[in-house]
């Protein structure tokens, strides 16, 4: 780490969108914006509900509550500096901030590796297994699977920091993306970064691949499984369980597999800048609504915790009552339908 010293670089110049106009700039400030705004609270929204309400104090929602507390660190690690740049002439950031960045960012995404592949072993004993989930799943199970995700994923991100604690930056200190990515500083690198690219190609891929592995045999027993099942209605609803969870895997393995799982240098900057966005920016975006809107336990407890805290505003707000009634009515309707 003393080498860090010796670098002629103490701040990068991230490039990102700088070469389009400054009013569609603006625009994509209040986009991107308006995207994180609605990410914290839709996240928080999640986690909020599966506390507050008993019929959430499931494993399923348990993981579900945790990749949504995921999501609000991972599109806080780059959406912030990245709407900064958009308005800002300089578009700097210091070296140990960029090295800080870099480390969040991969650090959570292998996180979410990992809660994903643990999400699909707990729809794997809740379909192939289902008299069996409630002695599996337990308590201490799913509290031991979340941190050794956290943990694991980590210090392993740690030993990838020391690989980088050897890359020299002479100049230039200009970066083609919206943030400290690992393919730009490899080649703002003034020193041989062959080894170290190929041992955090390998270190990426490994991760990926291995819970995407996984992954998948956990849901070839689950289609298996899903395919035995007699009546066309049991098949569809063990479907259902699992859509959520798929929709989240295909965009998550999709846009990283571009990204990453692929030989060196085989697709240019900006078309990784395209993917990057898709994959720091959208999905935490579209997280709440995967795991709300296609989840009817989900809507309704949802719909129960606003009129909760709809209870509770101050009875001098106009026309309040009017809107809780309705609200209630509603959500009383129905529960008799039910």
């Amino acid at each position: 780490m003393e080498g860090r010293n010796e670098t002629a670089v103490s701040v990068f110049i991230l490039l990102g969108f700088s070469s389009l106009g400054e009013k569609l700039k603006i625009f994509l400030f209040l986009v991107v914006l308006l995207i994180y705004l609605i990410t914290i609270t839709g996240n928080g929204v999640i986690i909020f509900t599966v506390w507050l309400d008993n019929r959430l104090h499931t494993p399923m929602y348990f993981f579900i509550a945790n990749l949504s507390f995921l999501e609000i660190w991972f599109i806080s690690v780059t959406s912030p500096k990245m709407m900064l740049n958009f308005l800002s002439v300089s578009k700097t950031i210091s070296f140990h901030g960029c090295m800080v960045q870099s480390f969040f960012y991969f650090a959570l995404g292998a996180t979410e590796f990992a809660l994903l592949t643990v999400m699909s072993f707990d729809r794997y004993v809740a379909i192939c297994h289902p008299l069996q989930y409630a002695t599996v799943m337990n308590q201490r199970l799913c509290v031991q699977l979340v941190l050794g995700s956290w943990v694991g994923c980590f210090m392993i991100m740690s030993f990838r920091m020391l690989l980088f604690s050897n890359l020299r930056f002479c100049g230039p200190n200009v970066i083609n993306h919206f943030f400290c990515d690992n393919s730009p500083l490899f080649q703002l690198s003034c020193t041989n970064t062959a080894e170290i690219r190929r041992a955090d190609y390998t270190l990426i891929s490994t991760i990926g691949l291995s819970s995407l592995c996984l992954t998948m045999l956990s849901y070839v027993s689950i289609i298996f499984s899903i395919l035995q099942i007699p009546t066309a209605s049991g098949r569809q609803k063990a479907f259902a369980t699992c859509a959520s969870h798929f929709t989240a895997l295909t965009v998550v393995y999709g846009s990283c597999i571009v990204l990453y799982a692929r030989p060196l240098g085989s697709s240019p900057l900006d078309v990784g800048k395209g993917v990057a966005l898709l994959n720091t920016v959208l999905y935490p975006f579209l997280n709440p609504f995967i795991y709300s809107l296609r989840n009817k336990t989900m809507k309704l407890a949802l719909q129960e915790a606003i009129v909760k805290c709809w209870k509770a505003v101050p009875q001098s707000v106009p026309g309040f009552f009017i809107v809780r009634r309705k609200a209630t009515e509603r959500i009383a309707g129905h529960e008799s339908v039910s």
